[in-house]
């Protein structure tokens, strides 16, 4: 009977946690955010500067998850451990659906042979330094899973700074794939990938 017991706790524990935000959850994240996030990431999640990520459209779970390496210093950073510090894992997830719910637009092409390169890196890679296709985790389309961010309609300034800390290590969670991928982008690879990915909707 224990045995049963706990097995039926597990499973409403996992069926609480697969279940939608309540309007009361989404009033809290937009409580939370009108508080503090909205300085940087927007009240929509559409970011006040390409230095910070555009949160709109992103997968919840992605989301709670960074919050929560914020607040335990697996994420390493001096802005976001303060601004998580008081956050329950209940808000994380309520702020994850939050802006999941936002639509996220992406930003018009504009250097088309720039563009072009970006392309061919995103969904094929380079077969002669041994890089993969990114299209390869994060879709072919750049959305991502609940697991791996999306990455369709984020600001280029942002991806390629996360590719450099990833390059360097100074992105201290989510390193052990992404780093070997960094380290073998080139400067140009780089630029050019990070426009591709911001004209993706």
């Amino acid at each position: 009977m224990k045995k049963i017991g706990i097995q039926l706790a597990g499973a409403m524990l996992a069926m609480a946690c697969a279940m939608p935000a309540s309007a009361a959850d989404l009033a809290r994240a937009e409580e939370i955010v009108s508080g503090r996030c909205f300085l940087c990431h927007g009240m929509e999640g559409e970011s006040a500067s390409p230095v910070f990520p555009r949160l709109a459209g992103q997968h919840a779970d992605y989301i709670a998850k960074q919050l929560a390496d914020f607040k335990s210093g697996k994420r390493n950073s001096d802005t976001m451990k303060p601004q998580t510090e008081e956050l329950t894992p209940a808000e994380m997830k309520a702020l994850g659906a939050f802006f999941q719910a936002k639509v996220v637009g992406p930003r018009p092409a504009r250097d088309p042979e720039l563009l072009a390169v970006g392309k061919f890196v995103f969904m094929r890679g380079n077969q002669f330094s041994g890089l993969p296709a990114c299209s390869t985790c994060h879709g072919a389309q750049g959305l991502g899973t609940p697991q791996l961010p999306r990455l369709a309609g984020q600001h280029p300034r942002y991806i390629e700074d996360q590719i450099k800390q990833f390059n360097k290590r100074e992105r201290t969670n989510d390193n052990a794939i992404m780093h070997t991928i960094a380290s073998k982008l080139s400067e140009l690879e780089t630029h050019a990938v990070a426009e591709f990915i911001a004209t993706l909707d």
